[in-house]
């Protein structure tokens, strides 16, 4: 099954919310994993564009799952994403794989530790607060949080021995007010390491002890009338209040934890699980249990539990879950929160559950709904009388300008669906001036030529865009390729909607209201509009090439190198002076551009 066929097959259910995707190939190995702001329209994105890099093209083709988990903030999908990358390491993600994607802050592990943004986490024994999305965020809030706990900036080393002998002297640092001296033994160790904790406590989001110490200063100084003091502290408190509070993603209360929601539906259990790790979710998966003999919903859960936390080598000694648990192994802490961050995960758990069994739900209509195509493709095999159904379907349009640029465009049903990367474009060789006939005969059989030589199938019904004289056309093509008895051809005429089969001089009058017409109607527009399209670009390709190569010092290969370099016509046309110099030089550039100029005008 095509890619193309399993995003159409999900795209009407994808959520228009942000979160994490992640593709796979049909041997199930994990291809790339992204973020979406719109998990919709970031998806929808790979399967509606045409892509100009071949990496992204090649990714495109090799899928054959697409898995997504929801979140509740583009940053958390920010996040996650990285934290996943690093994980599971899949093979078309490039950028998020260092640690040091993301900066984190260090406390250095020294006597008067100094305090700084980094991406580079080294094993050296210094506290490391993060990951954290923004480093600018970062930086400001570094900024306020050192107005209010003063640390020193400098690299001296402030050993016991060195602050004794008095080595060092106070600087400026010091004189306005951003540093407490500790070089010159004016600030303690213990002072300065209870400074360092309430900056560890506002990272880790314990905001309550560090608005109470704070609070406790305030106080201190309003007791001893220093109003303007305790008024600056009471501006702090506030700023402290103000900080954005912690993610779901990332958690600095919480340590290995496995989380686990589940959803109902007849006789499938969907089981929706998150692997924490350090506070952070390092896997998430997402299960479909069909309940096969009297099972119990605990049963089952149990069943599902402990294979997840088998296949991802769990060793967590907690479950988080929504419901009570009989879990086998005691050891085991089984948790149902009510508040906090792990009541935050299970809410995130449940969210996504609940959306894949409404996405399972509507699958299942979608399969319900599939007998009405069923009944489309029976009634084309009966008007058309075909031996079997026209799962695939083609229909040939020749298109020129008074025998110039000639293209032939072929367009590809399946499943009575258009089937657009089947579409195809052929250039006429063979065929000099306005000659529609010949151009059909050499499309035809260069079209199913080389279907033979690579084996593919034949579809079950050829159409021609036109009436006797394209078709007979197109059947010499057939009968030189043995293909007569093989396939069924036939042609409709534009006027009256008539259907020609060769050797049958009087035409088929399908019903006006007829779903049969209605597809052929559809093939034949879709295979005129797509052939109209590729010939204008085609003779504008080609008007542009000799309005260039009119121009004194502009050659055939200039032409071509332009070309190349735009990808498009369209592009030329709106390019830039300083475009074409980078291609051509200032002098060569100047003389295009004026040219172009005056062929637009």
């Amino acid at each position: 099954m095509s890619s193309l066929v399993i995003y159409h097959s999900i795209r009407d259910s994808l959520p228009q919310q942000p979160g994490v995707y992640k593709y796979f190939d049909i041997d199930n190995n994990l291809l790339y994993i992204g973020k979406a702001k719109n998990l919709k329209k970031r998806i929808a994105s790979y399967f509606t564009k045409e892509h100009d890099n071949n990496r992204l093209r090649r990714l495109v083709h090799l899928i054959a799952k697409i898995d997504y988990t929801i979140v509740d903030t583009e940053n958390d999908a920010l996040l996650l994403e990285n934290i996943l990358i690093k994980k599971q390491q899949p093979k078309y993600n490039i950028l998020l794989k260092d640690d040091k994607t993301y900066p984190y802050l260090c406390i250095k592990n020294e006597d008067f530790p100094r305090v700084f943004v980094t991406r580079n986490k080294l094993n050296d024994g210094s506290l490391y607060l993060g990951p954290f999305l923004s480093v600018d965020k970062l930086r400001t809030t570094l900024e306020l949080i050192k107005h209010l706990f003063t640390t020193r900036t400098c690299n001296l080393v402030l050993s016991q021995k060195n602050i004794k002998t008095k080595k060092f002297k106070v600087c400026l640092e010091y004189h306005i007010g951003n540093c407490k001296g500790p070089c010159a033994g004016l600030q303690t160790v213990s002072q300065y390491q209870e400074d360092i904790q309430q900056i560890i406590n506002i990272f880790k989001g314990k905001y309550g002890s560090v608005i109470e110490y704070l609070t406790s200063i305030m106080n201190t100084y309003a007791v001893n009338l220093k109003f303007e003091l305790a008024a600056t502290f009471k501006s702090h408190i506030d700023n402290i209040r103000d900080l954005q509070s912690r993610t779901t993603i990332v958690s600095q209360t919480l340590e290995d934890v496995d989380v686990f929601a589940h959803a109902n539906l007849e006789n499938k259990l969907f089981i929706n699980y998150f692997s924490v790790s350090g506070g952070c979710i390092v896997q998430t998966r997402m299960l479909e249990l069909t309940k096969q003999l009297d099972e119990t919903e605990e049963e089952i859960r149990i069943f599902a539990i402990h294979e997840l936390r088998l296949q991802n080598g769990s060793e967590a000694k907690e479950i988080v879950t929504t419901t009570a648990l009989n879990y086998p192994d005691t050891s085991i802490k089984i948790t149902i929160p009510k508040a906090g961050d792990k009541k935050k995960l299970i809410d995130l758990a449940t969210k996504n559950v609940l959306y894949y069994k409404q996405q399972y739900i509507q699958s299942q209509q979608a399969r319900e709904a599939h007998s009405t195509f069923q009944d489309i493709l029976k009634t084309i095999q009966k008007d058309f009388r075909l031996s079997e159904l026209p799962l695939h379907i083609e229909c040939f349009d020749n298109s020129n300008f008074q025998g110039d640029d000639a293209v032939s465009a072929l367009v590809v049903f399946r499943n009575a669906k258009p089937s657009k990367k089947d579409y195809r474009i052929f250039n006429v060789k063979t065929v000099q001036g306005p000659n529609d006939y010949a151009t059909m005969e050499e499309v035809v059989y260069r079209r199913y030529k080389r279907m033979i030589d690579e084996n593919q199938k034949l579809p079950q019904l050829i159409i021609i865009d036109g009436g006797k004289g394209q078709l007979n056309s197109a059947m010499i093509s057939i009968e030189k390729l043995g293909l007569r008895g093989k396939v069924t051809v036939c042609s409709i005429a534009k006027q009256l909607e008539e259907i020609y089969f060769p050797e049958d001089p009087i035409p088929l009058h399908i019903d006006k209201k007829s779903i049969s017409l209605k597809v052929i109607q559809q093939l034949r527009n879709e295979a005129h509009r797509f052939g109209i399209t590729r010939h204008r670009t085609k003779r504008d390709k080609n008007t542009l090439q000799t309005a260039l190569t009119a121009i004194e010092g502009v050659g055939k290969k200039t032409a071509e190198l332009l070309l190349i370099h735009f990808k498009s016509v369209k592009k030329i046309k709106k390019a830039t002076l300083q475009e074409f110099e980078t291609v051509l030089g200032k002098s060569r550039a100047e003389k295009v551009f004026i040219k172009l100029r005056e062929t637009k005008q």
